[in-house]
């Protein structure tokens, strides 16, 4: 068994450009760790007794009246259902504006949108789905707000080993992907790969 785990806990490792499904019971954790400091995770989830049920960052933004996630916030659906309580986070910077990465983005901001890999593309391909365009809770991500409401993605914060918790409120499916972006300063100009470790509380058990 890896080091640092239990025999109530599993680790997830999610290569550069890929992502990967996990699924969840209500009380368990899922701690999303930064390998080597400044990439993005994109993350988004399904309820796994309703695939329409999804994660919505608008929702969270309005529940939580903020553009910033912190610890002892909510994530909620688009039906207003508490998904997750976020108990965990070494970096405090996140992104709840930003869609996920995909072929046309990267025609218009690069040119370079045929065969690269996107988070649109890895998060579908996890889930089973198809879905033509999707906004999920960017961890890790920097964007800049200026006083004149322009925009900036800047460097990650986060270092190596920064991570943050999550319980799952209900039973969900999580697709979680390493963002393939390289062309910006969105993940430090690289993409690495990031760790998942899902455990199950005593309580969470059976």
């Amino acid at each position: 068994m890896p080091s640092g785990l239990t025999p109530d806990s599993r680790r997830v490792s999610i290569p550069p450009c890929s992502g990967e499904l996990i699924e969840m019971r209500p009380g368990q954790l899922l701690t999303i760790i930064d390998d080597e400091g400044g990439q993005v995770v994109d993350f988004f989830a399904e309820s796994a007794t309703d695939p329409h049920e999804v994660l919505s960052s608008g929702v969270t933004i309005d529940c939580n009246e903020s553009l910033r996630l912190h610890r002892g916030h909510t994530l909620y659906s688009d039906r207003y259902r508490p998904m997750f309580d976020l108990i965990e986070d070494t970096v405090g910077e996140h992104d709840l504006l930003h869609p996920c990465c995909r072929p046309e983005m990267y025609d218009h901001f690069y040119g370079n949108g045929a065969g690269h890999p996107s988070c649109l593309e890895n998060i579908n391909t996890a889930l089973g789905r198809a879905r033509s365009a999707i906004t999920p809770v960017n961890l890790f991500m920097h964007t800049v707000v200026r006083p004149d409401l322009t925009i900036s993605v800047e460097e990650p914060v986060s270092r190596a080993g920064d991570h943050v918790t999550l319980r799952a409120r209900m039973p969900l499916r999580v697709a979680l992907a390493a963002c393939s972006v390289t062309e910006s300063r969105c993940n430090s100009g690289r993409s690495t790969s990031i760790t998942a470790v899902l455990t199950t509380p005593p309580e969470a058990a059976g």
